[in-house]
């Protein structure tokens, strides 16, 4: 069985397993014990209230129980950019004109921008290349959505996602050749490497505070500018079909897109539901619609997928099902149809 939980400490040896299957460009997941410890720990404390608002995090893991290991995280930061700057690249537009010379041009161009200081984040998703089948990667991001559905008060008014831009085989990001390169003097790989640490100082002190003109750039760097890496397309779709957004906003290092939504206006945030469990240990219906289904504990959260048809505001599941998600005849659990085209 695949279950949703929050991180716990004997978890590091896994997250860090998975960290080193994740490759350059998952900034916020390094090859780094310490960072990794220090981020368990954070959301430990969150968990825990012990932490102010711009240090709050929550880290979620997806545990195959059978062979209880960690196979998948995903995360939630709650406010960033409130204890040092967040930096985005803002693609916008300078016009050239000239009525003498009857010339007009508009130019493409991007400036450095704090605008997303204080929203929520989503981030840190990352699943295990084994177990990319049978919806897991589904659960493993929307699951973040349900839980901020439960939470809503924890959580800012608007929500981010950077997505992953675009490099090679060989980790050569064209966009960072073409901009970073020449304002950092070191490697993609290092850049991200350090970001990820927690050393971001040298953003603010080496980048640029003008506007950069797009055209100026390489045409392989033009042309990823606002685009994914193809292991993270799937991703991206999902959270399209969720509702979030790019507008107009890149990742300084890799030129990957940010995208965005009013909190309130996710689906999962406006249609999930809070349904009565009945226990049914008859055979699973598998041609019945998958729900995701919480137990809206914020301190033992577990969250799983069922297949299911909802009557009455009831949801049936087994007692191995319920067992998971520590609930009983007649607790309530928080459901969603899985798939976006898919009405409650």
């Amino acid at each position: 069985m695949m279950i949703i939980r929050p991180i716990e400490r004997r978890d590091l040896v896994d997250l860090l397993t998975l960290a080193g299957k994740s490759g350059i460009g998952l900034t916020s997941l390094p090859q780094n014990e310490d960072v990794l410890s220090a981020r368990i720990e954070r959301a430990l404390k969150t968990r825990q209230g012990e932490l102010q608002k711009s240090e709050q995090c929550y880290l979620f893991v997806m545990e195959d129980t059978e062979r209880q290991q960690v196979i998948g995280v995903s995360a939630i930061e709650v406010a960033v950019g409130l204890t040092e700057p967040w930096y985005s690249f803002r693609v916008g537009t300078q016009v050239h004109a000239s009525k003498q010379l009857n010339v007009y041009k508009s130019i493409p161009t991007l400036f450095l921008s704090n605008d997303h200081t204080g929203h929520s984040e989503l981030c840190t998703l990352f699943l295990d290349p084994e177990y990319r089948h049978n919806e897991n990667g589904k659960l493993l991001s929307k699951v973040r959505f349900l839980f901020i559905a439960a939470f809503r008060n924890y959580f800012s008014r608007k929500i981010i996602a950077e997505m992953r831009g675009f490099s090679d085989e060989n980790g050569r990001s064209p966009f960072w050749e073409s901009v970073g390169r020449h304002f950092f003097s070191i490697e993609f790989a290092k850049a991200d490497y350090l970001s990820g640490t927690g050393q971001k100082a040298f953003i603010a002190e080496l980048m640029p505070k003008h506007p950069l003109y797009v055209d100026f750039l390489a045409p392989d760097a033009q042309k990823v500018i606002g685009e994914v890496h193809p292991q993270t397309a799937p991703a991206r779709k999902l959270l399209e079909a969720e509702g979030l957004r790019y507008q107009g906003y890149v990742d300084i290092f890799d030129g990957g897109p940010t995208l965005e939504a009013e909190i309130d206006e996710i689906r999962a945030v406006k249609d999930s539901r809070l349904v009565k469990v009945v226990l049914d240990d008859a055979p699973v219906d598998n041609a019945a619609p998958v729900h995701l289904v919480a137990n809206d504990n914020y301190q033992n959260y577990r969250a799983l997928l069922v297949h299911a048809e909802l009557h009455d505001d009831r949801l049936r599941i087994n007692t191995e099902t319920a067992a998971a998600l520590g609930v009983e005849q007649g607790s309530l659990v928080r459901v969603i149809r899985l798939m976006a085209q898919e009405k409650i």
